[in-house]
């Protein structure tokens, strides 16, 4: 995917994930440990911190997506103190990612417990960068991998740390920071299991246009789903009025949509399916790894009048507004991110009917999101096939351009006092 360019003043933003493979001895990848990067041209990863993990949990999952990432491999994700504390949350399922405790994390009866808690609920521990001697040892019996790094260690140090490493037969070894031939001899000599570096392959950084939420619909946002009794209906109106937040919902359903009992057919029916405690996990994520400019007040009042507009005229056709509403958002998501809308339709739990009506324009909604088009084009053949009159469209156009300058204006706080 070949990024657009953009500036500080659009709603779009370049995001950046690096993805470093890990090889069995037989040559094949079998995971990738994905890193931080800030820029396409970082070879190396800028920042280690809460910040930084937040971000590539949030852009593996809902603007690069996890299949796209590794297919179908295992994702190691390097954490910090305050996601095995519990202070912040992790918003994927078990056998979505390998969690990878960095060398830098002191390890306290809090780690302690709150890792084990992990371990209950089916997370895989990693062990990253590993030193006896530091405290990390507490942790072996919990950890399925560790990582040990060849580059500053001799040969009878390691001998020492593999053997202590090998009374826990669970635990897989993996050979890090290779970066010559004699690393690899270094490795099979001793038995590791999986093998990480540069001599093997080198971090790939991979960039993507994704659209900036707002960072006042993302409070209000996870205000809603944190009340005691989070209102649903609520939550979905929240998401349903910033395009990017529906885009990052609708993204997040699909990572964990191999337990769905069904497709989706509206932002609503994401909200519901992943429930309010999902949806809290990403928000709260969301907002740590806020690095978003504020989004083009014209670009985002576009794309909502056209949703609205969908809605509008779905409604009086007798289909389903909701549906409708969606199939106009996620065309505008694509113009500002410009992206084809077949690869976007392609990452989302759809339903077949909205895929149609984006992809080819088939189906009564895809007549609708024609009209809309047409309207929006002032093309005066196509309308004169419309099943809704030019008078029509154009109050009903009116009142959506209305209704969404209103709601941009709430998200990014630019209305009157």
């Amino acid at each position: 995917m070949q990024p657009a360019a953009t500036s500080s003043h659009d709603s779009t933003q370049l995001v950046h994930i690096g993805r470093q493979p890990i090889y069995d001895w037989g040559g094949h990848v079998v995971g990738y440990e994905l890193l931080f990067r800030g820029a396409s041209e970082d070879l190396e990863a800028t920042r280690r911190s809460s910040y930084a993990t937040s971000q590539v949990i949030v852009n593996a999952f809902t603007e690069f997506g996890l299949e796209q990432l590794v297919g179908g491999r295992k994702c190691f994700i390097n954490l910090t103190r305050e996601f095995l504390v519990g202070d912040l949350p992790l918003p994927f399922d078990p056998d979505h990612a390998i969690l990878e405790i960095l060398e830098t994390v002191e390890i306290d009866g809090a780690v302690l417990s709150g890792t084990a808690r992990l371990v209950e609920q089916g997370y895989e521990i990693a062990l990253d960068d590993f030193v006896f001697g530091l405290g990390h040892e507490r942790l072996l019996g919990l950890a399925a991998y560790v990582k040990l790094d060849l580059l500053i260690r001799e040969p009878d140090e390691l001998a020492a740390v593999v053997e202590q490493c090998r009374r826990y037969p669970g635990v897989k070894l993996v050979a890090e920071r290779l970066e010559s031939e004699e690393h690899i001899m270094l490795a099979k000599r001793f038995g590791f299991d999986l093998l990480q570096g540069y001599a093997v392959g080198r971090p790939q950084v991979l960039s993507a246009v994704a659209l900036s939420p707002s960072r006042l619909r993302r409070l209000e946002l996870l205000g809603a789903v944190t009340a005691e009794d989070a209102d649903l209906t609520k939550v979905a109106s929240i998401v349903q009025s910033d395009p990017a937040l529906s885009y990052r919902v609708l993204r997040a359903t699909n990572s964990a949509a191999s337990g769905l009992p069904r497709r989706v057919a509206s932002v609503r029916d994401a909200v519901v399916l992943l429930g309010s405690a999902k949806i809290r996990q990403w928000a709260a994520l969301m907002l740590v790894s806020d690095v978003a400019e504020s989004a083009s007040e014209e670009q985002l009042s576009s794309t909502m009048a056209r949703a609205r507009l969908c809605q509008t005229v779905a409604e009086r056709l007798g289909l389903s507004g909701e549906a409708a509403f969606t199939v106009g958002l996620l065309a505008g998501v694509a113009e500002l991110i410009a992206e084809p809308i077949a690869e976007i339709a392609n990452r989302l739990p759809l339903t077949v009917e909205i895929v149609e009506a984006l992809v080819d324009g088939h189906g009564r909604l895809g007549q609708v999101l024609a009209t809309v088009r047409a309207y929006e084009l002032a093309d005066e053949q196509a309308l004169a096939a419309s099943p809704v009159s030019s008078s029509e469209l154009a109050k009903a156009y009116l009142a959506a351009v209305g209704w969404s300058m209103k709601t941009i204006e709430g998200a990014l706080g630019t209305g009157p006092a």
